[in-house]
């Protein structure tokens, strides 16, 4: 909850979180208490048989939380909250469509719709488990906000959060464009081309203390993507080189807001470290590496306002400020499937003097020479998406003349150069 509220998608009186155990005791945020200053005494237990634990009083919402687990027992964690993204849907009685995303579509699929019920009551809890109950695990509540569950909380909380990014995308989106969807056909096309992966070391690893402190630096990277939305706990990935074509990148199926450096994957001479499962991306980060070796990281991500252009393909214009032209050049758009080749092996032909480029229907791919500098390439990138889907409420976007941005390539190397020598 402390997540939810510090990532702003929810408010200090809104929104309820609950975990169902073993026997059957559901333990539920409390009503009435500061969403933004909870501690884990305040949660409480409500036992099977309708005991109450606890210094408060349950969440008013516990009729559909308890009502979501009659239905589906294998759903162990509910999350409801108010954000703005998923709500903007509620209050005109729509669902986004997660087919703009194969990501999002394997995660998420299809989105649940319960029509509108008083807050607190069973009748609200009825028409939310129904839904629960046709096999989905994201539901909108009309005029009210949106519910999800999952295998444990950390799954719920990673559909919670990959849907409000994704409902703000497309929200963005129709800013600058029309949506483009993807196929059903299409999507399970392009999820299989991940499929294959890496053979495993015969021997548990040493690691160096260069190795080590390479950790040490992703780590703290992806920690701070996910709190600046950069990356999302559900979808992205990240690597660093550490030497020669040996790398270390995001695991697999692990949630990136709760890594350590110890969870992160060695891939050295071709194969992954022993006992771990590099993210379904690790052959793309490979061949990046073996054939661009002026590049030392990668980021693959779908960030809010990126994704809008993703999802719309709308030109991408660099030309709004300076320090957005030296430092990204022309950004590239590419069609899903361009980094791979017929037989569906990776062909990373990332453009030449672009560190950035948009995939339609995929995200963004970032590499730089060092994994501060990728990072930096992601935020201004994003920052810039942004600029362009907010200004488009105030006309037409002016870009900077042509002998201007002749001027800038005069002085772009000298500065970019100047900002990355140590």
């Amino acid at each position: 909850m402390l997540r939810i509220y510090d990532r702003v998608l929810t408010t200090t009186s809104g929104g309820n979180i609950s975990i169902i155990d073993e026997d059957e005791n559901i333990w539920i945020t409390p009503a009435g208490v500061d969403k933004g200053l909870l501690k884990p005494s305040d949660i409480v237990c409500v036992k099977k048989d309708g005991t109450i634990l606890g210094v408060h009083q349950p969440s008013s919402e516990y009729p559909f939380h308890r009502a979501i687990y009659k239905k589906r027992p294998d759903i162990k964690a509910v999350i409801h909250a108010h954000p703005p993204g998923m709500v903007a849907f509620s209050i005109v009685r729509k669902v986004p469509d997660t087919r703009v995303l194969p990501q999002v579509r394997a995660l998420c699929g299809n989105i649940g719709y319960a029509p509108y019920a008083m807050p607190g009551t069973e009748a609200l809890g009825e028409r939310i488990a129904e839904e629960f109950k046709e096999g989905v695990s994201v539901v909108i509540m009309e005029n009210h906000g949106t519910v999800t569950g999952g295998s444990d909380i950390s799954d719920a909380y990673q559909k919670f959060e990959l849907m409000e990014a994704t409902a703000k995308s497309i929200l963005y989106g129709y800013r600058i464009g029309n949506l483009h969807t993807l196929t059903e056909t299409c999507i399970e096309k392009h999820l299989m081309r991940f499929k294959t992966s890496l053979p495993e070391e015969a021997q548990e690893p040493s690691f160096s203390t260069a190795n080590r402190e390479k950790r040490t630096e992703l780590h703290k990277i992806i920690n701070r993507a996910c709190r600046q939305g950069l990356m999302m706990g559900a979808y992205g990935s990240m690597s660093v080189r550490w030497e020669e074509n040996n790398f270390i990148i995001t695991p697999d199926g692990l949630s990136k807001w709760d890594l350590t450096p110890g969870d992160l994957v060695q891939i050295r001479n071709g194969k992954t470290e022993k006992g771990k499962v590099p993210d379904k991306t690790v052959l793309l980060h490979q061949a990046i590496y073996e054939r661009h070796p002026e590049i030392n990281a990668v980021i693959i991500t779908q960030p809010i306002y990126l994704t809008s252009f993703a999802i719309t393909g709308a030109h991408f214009n660099v030309r709004t400020i300076p320090e957005t032209w030296i430092y990204l050049q022309d950004i590239q758009m590419g069609e899903l499937g361009c980094l791979f080749a017929n037989k569906d092996t990776q062909q990373p032909v990332l453009p030449e003097n672009s560190p950035v480029m948009i995939i339609k229907n995929e995200g963004v791919v970032v590499a730089g020479n060092k994994l501060l500098q990728a990072f930096d390439y992601l935020e201004v990138a994003e920052f810039s998406a942004k600029s362009l889907i907010l200004s488009t409420s105030l006309g037409d976007m002016i870009p900077i003349e042509d002998n201007e941005i002749e001027a800038l390539g005069k002085v772009m190397g000298r500065w970019k150069n100047y900002e990355w020598k140590i």
